[in-house]
């Protein structure tokens, strides 16, 4: 059958694919991504497998230590307080200022001291020219004895011849009174006789009465001697206890001097600072609070739990806040507080009653710190710290 006209010029419109068939391209790569699906799914297995050995590892090397941020920085704070009072004549230290042994911090006015310090002086070359008249006061005391012997020796002396003038009135009046009765002797004589024993008599009793004098006299003299000698015997005049009581007020003087120079107990920073030029103080007054910087330890508060394995002389290993993780301190356990913070409080918790709620309990362990490392990189009170602590030394 003959073609019809124009059929032969008329264009071919190819028929479309058949729907959900796809094309030879897309056919070519869908193995392709199934491959790149199957690597990633594998990639992320591989991932969270790593990571999970990785966490396991660390929980393993780490099963035998106890971490807590609950860390502060502290230091046992040096209270500095006058020993002696007075005003304040100069300040030489403030706040943040960084202070050394034995440097001065402040001056009081000294010159109620230095009146002191003369008058107790003045009053010790008194006592010692006092003890020296002791010894001297011996010496003539000492005679004093030698002149009563001498005068126990004149009365003894006395005595026997008022004896003897005594025996012989006497005597003397026997006679005439024997005499007297025959009339051999006139009655002037016997008056004579019986005056003169009279006198004997009286001058007896004066020698003896002399002698007992003397006697006591000696007595005396070796009283006085005595008690002079108890002032001073058995030491010299440096060390006789009055000369020594007076130099123990010139060197309390003298110490009351020094200490209107207040010094520094300890290197240190100042804090607290409260004093003032021309403020009076007293002893006992708290002036200004030093810092030991050099001295600080950490307070790390753990959980009641964690403390199982803690014991003394474990190492620690901390970090601060101050200067980040690169920097770390290598510590020792040295104490553990006796109590928890809850139990020292100012209103403790009433555990008895019946409206309880048990709240996990922290307890201080002290840690202290290497003195090298803290120089290198100083830390102040009440900084935070990571602390770490080894338990598996026992």
């Amino acid at each position: 059958m003959p073609e019809p006209m124009g059929a032969r010029n008329a264009p071919v419109t190819p028929l479309p694919p058949p729907p959900h068939s796809p094309s030879p391209a897309a056919a070519a790569s869908e193995p392709t991504r199934a491959g790149k699906r199957k690597r990633l799914f594998g990639f992320l297995a591989a991932v969270v497998i790593a990571a999970a050995v990785g966490i396991g590892i660390w929980l393993w090397l780490t099963a035998d230590e106890v971490t807590t941020d609950n860390a502060y920085v502290d230091a046992d704070l040096v209270e500095v307080t006058p020993l002696y009072g007075g005003p304040v004549a100069k300040v030489a230290v403030s706040n943040t200022d960084l202070v050394k042994h034995g440097q001065i911090l402040l001056v009081l006015d000294d010159s109620d001291a230095q009146l002191a310090l003369a008058q107790a002086k003045a009053e010790l070359g008194q006592v010692e020219r006092k003890v020296r008249g002791y010894f001297a006061n011996d010496t003539a005391l000492e005679g004093q004895v030698d002149s009563r012997e001498a005068d126990i020796a004149a009365a003894a002396a006395k005595l026997a011849s008022a004896k003897a003038d005594f025996e012989r009135g006497r005597v003397d009046l026997s006679r005439r009174q024997a005499l007297a009765e025959s009339g051999a002797v006139s009655g002037d004589e016997l008056t004579q006789a019986q005056n003169a024993f009279a006198t004997a008599r009286a001058g007896l009793q004066s020698a003896e009465a002399a002698r007992t004098l003397a006697i006591a006299q000696k007595a005396a003299a070796i009283g006085q001697r005595s008690v002079n000698k108890a002032l001073f015997e058995g030491a010299s005049v440096e060390t006789n206890p009055e000369v020594a009581a007076a130099r123990a007020r010139v060197e309390q003087a003298e110490l009351n001097l020094s200490r209107t120079r207040i010094l520094a107990p300890v290197d240190g920073v100042i804090a607290k600072n409260v004093v003032q030029v021309g403020q009076q103080v007293e002893p006992g007054q708290q002036l200004l609070t030093i810092v030991p910087i050099n001295a600080v330890y950490v307070d790390a508060n753990y959980k009641e739990a964690q403390l199982r394995k803690v014991r003394i002389g474990q190492p620690a290993m901390l970090t601060s806040d101050l200067y980040g993780g690169s920097v770390k301190y290598h510590g020792k356990v040295v104490g553990i507080g006796g109590g928890t913070g809850a139990a020292f409080s100012l209103i403790p918790a009433q555990n008895a009653t019946g409206n309880w709620i048990k709240v996990v309990q922290r307890l201080p362990i002290r840690i202290a710190l290497d003195p090298q490392e803290l120089k290198a990189h100083p830390l102040r009170v009440g900084l935070s710290m990571n602390a770490s602590i080894d338990t598996s030394r026992r």
